[in-house]
């Protein structure tokens, strides 16, 4: 009887790893997608900076759906916060894709190694 649980673990094993490796696969195009989006918005931010710093007149923030005129100096601070904790945040998430990256290309390998292995005992 221990024979057969110890036959059917690796099959049990590489399955979980699959499991895993598809899970991870998952992560990763959830944490580019996010990276993306935090990517384009910090482009939106520096693009109504440079707009701001060269406004003349008056300026709007849009609240909701509710465009409220405010003073230059706010509307500029606002934007600078904006993009440093956009920073921030491109910088967890630049952190957490390269974490997830590392691990998906190990457990590939290691998943590699192991059909190149099963393959190998069966042909012998």
């Amino acid at each position: 009887m221990s024979a057969q649980a110890q036959g059917a673990q690796p099959g049990q094993d590489v399955e979980k790893l699959v499991r895993e490796y598809q899970m991870l696969q998952e992560q990763l195009r959830n944490a580019a997608m996010q990276l993306d989006q935090l990517q384009a918005a910090k482009a939106d931010y520096e693009r109504a900076n440079k707009e701001i710093e060269s406004a003349a007149g008056k300026v709007y923030l849009s609240i909701g759906g509710v465009m409220i005129e405010t003073p230059k100096d706010k509307a500029q601070a606002d934007l600078k916060e904006k993009l440093e904790i956009t920073t921030i945040r491109i910088q967890s998430a630049t952190k957490q894709y390269t974490e997830l990256k590392d691990k998906e290309k190990s457990l590939g390998d290691k998943l590699t190694q192991l059909y190149k292995t099963s393959q190998e005992s069966g042909v012998a």
